[in-house]
Formats: structure tokens, C-alpha cells, sequence
């Protein structure tokens, strides 16, 4: 494709790279030789190194040996999350929130929040990760935090039914006041914690405030099958069935986990009215020792995209979504049974197209077309690990690794160049978040945010 002409120079020319491309009929290829031209934001064009070669830019990145990819997005985390990296190890789930996590939560300042969204958000840019879907608390502070580090969000401030109905309405507030800022690289979401710490009448509320006001719902639901059961057990439905008969199916959603969907609930998935989407983070789940994973073959059946994710560094341990990529495509071949399934290509559309569409940013990320949002990664293949190259797709799912993004850039801003940072001072971050830790990590009050019970 020819760059259009404006009449004055380019913002960015990126050029003599192989760029990741989708057809019409959203398969992935590869242009060789290429060139991609950014202005105000955006991708003017992806055409030739040879056609770029004449035009003026006021940035220009030469990028032989290295791919351009879609930003890659991770589409369910709690970013502040990172301050409790390592804290709660090798336990079951009910001790993991009961015993640590819970208790430590207790004690976040916003401050703590902020430094840790500081941390996450520059592990991020240096692994590739453009845009991520968060919950957590204090959420103002992460939207500060996004807005000045330049990526890009879906935030959503979480709330309980213990909290009474201040935490729904804060989450309310919030989703409104932040919708639509940093501009425009913050959306804003409703986030009910889960069907089991938010009640039918809660999700019911939500649900319509949602419809109201043209707002998603981003929740934690059938994280496991334990869950699944527990819910049957004490309420005769499961969670999918929980969110389908409060109106939450019926929004926009992104359910994380899903491990625990069960068959009867994918007709449910299937009709929802919203824009129904899940997101995986496999790491989390070996970790638990959960027996299922989310599944992913049976959901993409249905036409439910599927996106990745990492969850929160104090479970997952890193927010790296290269690692969650490989990881879904192994676990999915093991769950199945089948070596064809889930392919490097089936990969690479799940970190891309449906990862965009599960946060509800399909029709400005995802891709490297005209028109879209300039949010690309540079990924170097000249090391020893990814040589030789035979199958590209394959090389970058299962060779490649989040230390080979030499460059990060979102909405046409050079985040990260040559793997320098140029948005957040990381020592500076991690010297004043360590000074905080005893006071943090204190679990000797016995109080907790909330009590895990299924």
C-alpha cells in the first residue's frame, strides 16, 4: 500500500522489518522488506522498504532482523499486584487469598498502588505489552499511571458486596470519570469482583448500570471447577448461569479464567446478547494445580474470542505474555489431545485480533492495517535462540521471548527504543516500593479485604 500524502513529514517510518499482516479473511501472513508509516498516531501505511526509502519523517527506525507485530495485550491482570511478586507460594487457592493475600491487601495505600502500577506498567512495556484490561483498587492512582507512562488500558475499579453499595457506585464513578482520557488510551469498565464475593442483586445492578450507561463488565468468573461446583451446590446454577439470569451476559463482558466453564454453559455463552469474551492465563492455574484449563477450542466453536493474560504477578509471578502465548498454545494441544491444535498461527490471532476484541478494542488495535491505532512492538530474531528460521509463526510462539522486544510504541510515541525506557525511572520505583514492604506485607492484624469460601 502507497503512504498517503499529507504534505509534511511522517511522524515515524519504521523500516526494512517483516511485518505481521492479516488477510480479509483474518489469516496471519508475513511481508518481508517492509516498511509501516505513522502519522498522528496512527498507521498511514505498511508498504515497501523501497517505497518508504524517499519520504521525510521525523522519526525513523531502521529495523533489519526484526518483526513488527500488533502490540501485544494482556487482557486480565491487577498490575499493583507486583509488589506482592513471590509473597504466597506453592499453596492451594483458599489459603493463597485466606492466608496471604487477602490480609496483605488490607494494608495498600494509594501510594502502594501507584508504585506498583509504576513497576508493572514498565515490565510490560519491556515485554512487548501495549494495552492491558485491570481491576484492582484505588484505581485512580493506575489511571494516573497509564496516562503518564503512555500505554494504553481498560481499567475497572473492583468492589465486593461486603463493601455495601459504595463499592458498586465507586466503581460507577470511577468507569465514568475515567472513560475515554489519556487521549483516549483509557476505557473504562464496571468490575464486580466475582459471582462468589458479589451477590445476584449486585450483579443485577451492575448489569443494568452497564446497559445505562454504555459501559462493559470485566469479572472474575468460573475461575475453576471448584467454583463451578460449589455454585451448583449452593445455588443450583453455575457461575456462567449466575451471570446469564442477573443480566451480566447480556453487557458487554470479559470473563477471566473460565476454567471452570462447563458444556452446558457454552449455549448460554453462545446467545449472550454482549460481546462476550474470556480471558486465559495459564501460568496461574499450573501453579494452583487446577485440573482444567480455560477451554479455548470449544469457546472459539462458539464464536466467544479468547485473549491472553497473566493475572496478577503475586499468583502468576510475571507479566510476561510471550510466556502465556506458549503456554496456551502447549496446554491447549495437551488438553486436547492433538498436536494440530492450538497452531503458532491460532496463537499469534489469539495474542492479536481476539486479544483486542476481548477488551473491547477490536476496531482500533490488534492488527498493523491503515487507519488503526500505531500500537507495534519490534521483536529482534537474531539471536541464537530464534535461528534458523523455518516457520516464523513458530519461531516467534515458541522461540522468541519478551527480552528479544528491542521496541515498544503506542498510539505513535516510542515507549521503550533499543530496550531503553524512556517512561518510567525503574530504580527509582523499586527503591521506594522495597522501603514499603514491611509495612505492605504486615499480616499480624488478622483483618482481611474479604473472605474466599468456595
Amino acid at each position: 500500500m502507497t503512504p498517503s500524502s499529507h504534505g509534511k513529514p511522517a511522524d515515524l517510518v519504521i523500516t526494512g522489518c517483516t511485518v505481521l499482516v492479516h488477510d480479509d479473511r483474518e489469516r496471519i501472513g508475513f511481508e518481508e522488506d517492509a516498511a509501516i508509516v505513522v502519522r498522528d498516531g496512527a498507521v498511514d501505511a505498511v508498504t515497501t522498504a523501497a517505497a518508504a526509502a524517499g519520504l521525510t519523517a521525523a522519526d525513523r527506525i531502521y529495523a533489519r532482523g526484526q518483526v513488527a507485530l500488533p502490540g501485544l495485550i494482556n487482557c486480565h491482570t491487577h498490575a499493583p499486584m507486583v509488589a506482592l511478586r513471590g509473597l504466597a507460594e506453592d499453596l492451594p487457592t483458599e489459603e493463597w487469598f485466606n492466608d496471604v493475600v487477602w490480609p496483605v491487601e488490607s494494608n495498600l495505600t494509594e501510594r502502594d498502588v501507584t508504585l506498583g502500577a509504576r513497576l508493572a506498567c514498565a515490565e510490560m512495556i519491556r515485554a512487548g505489552v501495549t494495552a492491558f484490561a485491570d481491576s484492582y483498587f484505588a484505581m485512580d492512582a493506575v489511571a494516573a499511571v497509564v496516562d503518564a507512562c503512555g500505554m494504553r488500558a481498560q481499567l475497572g475499579q473492583a468492589y465486593f458486596s461486603s463493601q455495601g453499595p459504595e463499592g458498586r457506585e465507586a466503581s460507577l464513578e470511577f468507569a465514568l470519570r475515567h472513560r475515554d482520557t489519556a487521549g483516549g488510551r483509557i476505557t473504562t469498565a464496571l468490575a464486580p469482583h466475582a459471582p462468589y464475593t458479589v451477590t445476584d442483586a449486585d450483579l443485577a445492578a451492575t448489569a443494568e448500570l452497564a446497559r445505562d450507561h454504555g459501559l462493559p463488565v470485566h469479572l472474575h468468573a468460573a475461575e475453576n471447577r471448584d467454583q463451578t461446583d460449589t455454585s451448583l451446590a449452593r445455588h443450583g446454577a453455575t457461575p456462567i448461569q449466575v451471570l446469564e439470569r442477573t443480566g451480566i451476559l447480556g453487557t458487554d463482558v470479559l470473563i477471566a479464567h473460565g476454567t471452570g466453564i462447563t458444556e452446558a454453559d457454552l449455549p448460554l455463552l453462545a446467545r449472550a446478547e454482549g460481546r462476550t469474551a474470556v480471558a486465559t492465563a495459564p501460568r496461574g492455574y499450573l501453579k494452583f494445580a487446577w485440573p482444567d484449563t480455560t477451554p479455548v477450542r470449544a469457546l472459539r466453536g462458539i464464536g466467544v474470542p479468547v485473549g491472553l493474560a497473566t493475572d496478577g504477578a503475586a499468583s502468576n509471578n510475571s507479566l510476561d505474555v510471550w510466556e502465556s502465548m506458549a503456554l496456551t498454545s502447549l496446554i491447549q494441544k495437551s488438553a486436547e489431545g492433538d498436536p494440530r491444535w492450538l497452531t503458532s498461527h491460532q496463537a499469534l490471532h489469539h495474542a492479536t485480533v481476539q486479544s483486542a476484541r476481548a477488551v473491547g478494542l477490536g476496531g482500533s488495535v490488534g492488527r498493523i492495517a491503515p487507519g488503526l491505532r500505531a500500537d507495534l512492538i519490534l521483536v529482534d530474531l537474531t539471536g541464537p535462540h530464534t535461528r534458523p528460521v523455518h516457520d516464523l509463526a513458530a519461531t516467534l510462539v515458541h522461540s522468541a521471548r519478551s527480552a528479544d522486544v528491542r521496541t515498544t510504541i503506542v498510539d505513535g510515541r516510542v515507549l521503550m527504543r533499543d530496550r531503553v525506557l524512556l517512561t518510567v525511572d525503574v530504580p527509582a520505583v523499586a527503591r521506594e516500593l522495597e522501603e514499603r514492604l514491611p509495612a505492605l506485607t504486615d499480616r499480624g492484624h488478622g483483618r482481611r479485604v474479604q473472605e474466599y469460601d468456595t
